[in-house]
Formats: structure tokens, C-alpha cells, sequence
């Protein structure tokens, strides 16, 4: 339906999620994307307060899913390419990170103690994902939020020896929705965005796909 940059729309009532009360709508607008498919993934995969989370690049979907996965209770390692993140993903809550440039993602996660419980793929590679899995402990899943084009190719005699599972989760329901929102309101937990007007859209839609978007723009009518 036509509408998504528009400042009126016409919806349909039971697609429409109300906002939890003292919820800046500006602030929370990347919740109804970012933050949906990270916090619904987790759940999705079962995590818990024990669990040892692996999150794959800490950007938009990233990031949330740090800081969601810390508020659980659980304990966190983000994989990046470089060290260059690292700071920041210490910042998120993490209490490790892993360079692929320097390490074997993998090893270096049997060595956390075992091996992550979740693995959740945040960046747009299958790849990254797939060199990651035989870095999960026993019953282990692999969820992936993010993918490129290439098939997943996942060793077969690891997993069954091992029972581990992988799975491909986007987003969510209206209702994971309506989770999510009251989470993040509950854990003070939302993105860093930076405001633009309408007529900047074209611009920020340019850097997106030149992978300099920075923080998230979200667009106001004033």
C-alpha cells in the first residue's frame, strides 16, 4: 500500500501496533524493523539466562540484538572483521570479541567456555554465518537474521553429532511486535537515529548503498 513516506496513512486496524506510553516514536521507529527481527530471533532460538549468544556484525540489527541479549541475562561475544568494533561492542555489553581477520571464528568460540548456545548472523553474508557453526556447543542453533545470495552449506557430521540446528528468521508477527516494543521500553533499549526530513530521503537511501549510512535516519514531517 502506497504510504510508507507519507506523514498520513490509511491502514488496516489489526496491522497498525500501538506505542507503549512514553515511547518517542522517532526514537523507536528502527524497533519496528531492527529491533523486531533481532529480538524475535532470540526468542525464537530459545535463549536464557545461561545461554552463551555469538552475535555476527554489531550494526543495526546487531547492536539491538547485544543489548537485547544482555538484558536477558545473557552472557555475549560479537564477531567482527576487524578489531575496529570491538570498543563498541564492549560499550553494547559484550564481554568478548572476535576478529575474523585475526581468528577462526569457530575455534574461537569452542574456546568460550564450550562454544555458543546462539549463534545470530546480523551481517548480509550466508558465508560469515556457515564459518561460525562448528563453534556451537552441543544442541546449539545458528539463527540468521542476515544473509547474501549464496546457498548455505552447513557439515552435515558436525550437526548430527552434535544436534545442532540452524534457522532463518527475518522478523516477526504484530504480536512479536507488540513484545518487542514493551521490552525495549522496559530495558531502556533503543538505537541511536538521527532525524532528516523527507527531502534528504534520496540522500541517506544513497549512503545506505554505499554501506556509509551511520546511524539510523528516520524521517520527520515538521
Amino acid at each position: 500500500m502506497d504510504g510508507g513516506y507519507a506523514e498520513y496513512a490509511v491502514l488496516k486496524a489489526d496491522f497498525v501496533t500501538p506505542l507503549p506510553g512514553g515511547l518517542d516514536p522517532v526514537a523507536a521507529a528502527p524497533l519496528m524493523c531492527a529491533g523486531l527481527t533481532a529480538f524475535n530471533s532470540l526468542r525464537q532460538a530459545g535463549i536464557t539466562a545461561t545461554s552463551r549468544v555469538a552475535v555476527i556484525g554489531a550494526g543495526g540489527v546487531g547492536a539491538l540484538a547485544v543489548r537485547y541479549a544482555v538484558a536477558m541475562g545473557a552472557r555475549v561475544a560479537v564477531i567482527g572483521r576487524s578489531d575496529r568494533g570491538e570498543a563498541a561492542a564492549r560499550e553494547l555489553g559484550a564481554e568478548r570479541f572476535i576478529a575474523t581477520r585475526d581468528t577462526d571464528p569457530a575455534e574461537a568460540l569452542r574456546a568460550w567456555d564450550g562454544g555458543a548456545n546462539l549463534i545470530l548472523n546480523a551481517a548480509p553474508s550466508t558465508s560469515a554465518a556457515a564459518a561460525t557453526l562448528t563453534g556451537l556447543a552441543p544442541d546449539g542453533m545458528l539463527v540468521l537474521c542476515g544473509y547474501g545470495p549464496e546457498p548455505l552449506t552447513l557439515p552435515t557430521q558436525p550437526m548430527a553429532l552434535n544436534r545442532l540446528h540452524a534457522m532463518i528468521n527475518p522478523s516477526g508477527s504484530p504480536h512479536d511486535l507488540r513484545d518487542t516494543l514493551a521490552f525495549s521500553v522496559a530495558h531502556g533499549i533503543l538505537p541511536e537515529v538521527t532525524p532528516v526530513g523527507l527531502r534528504d530521503a534520496n540522500v541517506v537511501l544513497d549512503a545506505m548503498a554505499g554501506g556509509h549510512a551511520g546511524k539510523r535516519s528516520v524521517i520527520t514531517f515538521g
